[in-house]
């Protein structure tokens, strides 16, 4: 988790992902963030996220970025 949260802050330093649990539905993220984030998770954890996986409940939290990440790792 450490991981995914300091890539999360190099895309938005702005934002304190360890508590943000709305980033899609309050509109904090927008798509050239999700672009950088997935960029940076499918490269620092060896997946490869795909469209069926770029939906707004991934994408809210960090623990649910997270949980996607373990999900995909584990086929």
């Amino acid at each position: 988790m450490d991981r995914l949260l300091k890539i999360m802050s190099e895309v938005r330093p702005d934002l304190d992902f360890e508590i943000e649990d709305k980033l899609i539905d309050d509109d904090i993220l927008d798509s050239f963030d999700i672009i950088a984030i997935v960029s940076e998770v499918n490269f620092e954890f060896d997946i490869e996220l795909n469209v069926n996986d770029l939906k707004p409940e991934n994408f809210n939290s960090a623990e649910a970025l997270y949980d996607l990440i373990i999900k995909v790792q584990n086929g």
